[in-house]
This record gives C-alpha cells, structure tokens and sequence, in this order.
C-alpha cells in the first residue's frame, strides 16, 4: 500500500499538531489531551480514538500504522498499556517523516513508525522537569505520555527527554500457508465485527493460486465468497476482502463476521479451497 507523505508546506505550518488514540474511553483520555493543551496552548489536539478495545495492543498497533500517515506531521501520543507501572520504558519516536510518537515501549508505536518513513531515533521519556510533579503508577498517559507529547510539540528536542534505545518490535502471527489451504490469525475485529486478518493477499495467492472475485472458499466450515466490497454478496452472506488496511478480513453484508464465526482476537481462520474437497 502506497502511503501519503507530507507536503513543505504542511511541515512548515506554525501550529504544532498532536494526535490521541487511547482505550481509555472518553474521560480518561480528554484528560490526556487537557495535560497536552496546559502545557502546549498553540497546538491542534485531535483525539483520533479513545476506542481501542481495552488491552488491545495489536489493534492500537494497526489503527495507528493504517491511520497515521493521513494525518498531519505532528506527535501522536498513543496509549494501550496493560504493562503500566512496570518495568517496560515510556518512550518517544521520531520517525523519518519527521512526527513523533509517544507511548509505552511495548510494540504499540514500531508499526506506525515504519510507515511513517522508519524508526530515526528513540528515547526513553526519563527526564522528571518532563513530566508532571507526581507521576501515579497506573496513569502513565496523564503523568508521563501526556507531558512529554506536548513538550515536543513545544520544540523540546528529543535528546533532553533519555537515553536511547532500540523500540521494542510488535511481534504479529504469521500465517500458515499450504496447497489448498491457508490459516490466519484474527488481529482484532473492527467495528462493524469484520475480522481483520494476520495475513494478506499475497499469503491468498500463496495457498490457492490466482483468484477472480466471485470464486468460493470455505472458511472454518463456513462457504465465503471472495469479494471487492460488501454489495458484492447477498445481505446476509459472508465474504473474504482486502480490507482498507491491505489484510485480509472475514465480513458480513449488513452484519457481523465476529458473531457470525464466534471469533475474536487471536482466533485462529482457516480457509480451504473447496474445489479440492
């Protein structure tokens, strides 16, 4: 998937940008981005998601990849934390593109950061002037992520924030692929209960050789048609599509694949060629 870089112009912009995506909910996150517009008052503050399903790492991991490079040049805080208070670091990116992304070390920020132009330089978020006064155990957004975010939306430079170091990667399942056959991992599902595949259709391709849209396969026992978008099957019926992000995903016209196949994050899908069954 080709992904859209910034214009000079929108790198020259005198109003800093920032980004929020959390699975907070909505207090806990307005929160957040109220520590970012104290101490940053000149700066844009969206909130992308407060969303993410609780815990979700893989899934904070890929709204950011897939939504990032649409959004302006900027710093990206972004919080999915179930190891909050313990000894995984809070860290900042700066990514080739030239944004930053702060959050916990924990692969949340690595995928974002390749398709915003690769990892440039990493920073443990260490420095107390940097954070807030009292820094709790379990809200590191408020009293750690939040500060720093805006610290360099105000022009701090990274090097004041820590140490270096080298982000921890996002560990994803692969895919299994044999003649006829191809297993997936479900990273999340969205939404709408499609589910989104640890696998693309190159792994498709792999497994069952060329596909024109409207052949069948069977997924987990279930007859899916292999589609371009949702109106190409009955309401109703269930399909296989590349989703928005480039992965594979398992749908349903008008409803839920997730409750349709009784999956969800870290399920596994297999799909068969039913003309070899």
């Amino acid at each position: 998937m080709t992904l859209p870089f910034a214009s000079a112009d929108e790198r020259a912009g005198t109003s800093p940008y920032v980004s929020v995506t959390t699975d907070f909910g909505a207090a806990y996150t307005g929160v957040c981005a109220g520590v970012v517009a104290r101490i940053a008052p000149d700066a844009r503050v969206q909130v992308l998601s407060d969303e993410v399903s609780k815990y979700a790492v893989i899934e904070g991991a890929m709204l950011l990849r897939q939504a990032l490079p649409y959004l302006p040049v900027g710093v990206h805080l972004a919080v999915v934390d179930p190891g909050v208070g313990t000894p995984r670091h809070p860290v900042a990116v700066r990514t080739g593109r030239g944004d930053f992304l702060v959050g916990p070390d924990n692969g949340l920020l690595v995928p974002a950061a390749e398709a915003l132009g690769g990892v440039a330089e990493a920073r443990i978020l260490e420095n107390p002037r940097l954070r807030l006064p009292t820094v709790s155990s379990t809200f590191h957004g408020r009293d750690i992520f939040a500060p720093a975010t805006a610290h360099l939306a105000n022009g701090v430079p990274l090097a004041e924030f820590g140490p270096e170091l080298a982000p921890t990667p996002l560990e994803l399942p692969e895919p299994r692929t044999g003649e006829g056959e191809l297993s997936a991992s479900v990273l999340y599902p969205d939404d709408f209960g499609s589910l989104i595949l640890g696998a693309g259709p190159q792994d498709l391709a792999a497994a069952f050789g060329p596909l024109e849209y409207g052949a069948e396969l069977e997924a987990d026992g279930v007859r899916v048609r292999w589609a371009a978008t949702f109106g190409a099957v009955p309401e109703g019926e269930p399909l296989l599509f590349t989703d928005s992000s480039g992965r594979l995903a398992l749908g349903v016209n008008l409803g839920s694949a997730a409750a349709r196949f009784g999956l969800s994050a870290g399920g596994i899908v297999t799909l068969r060629d039913i003309r070899r069954s």
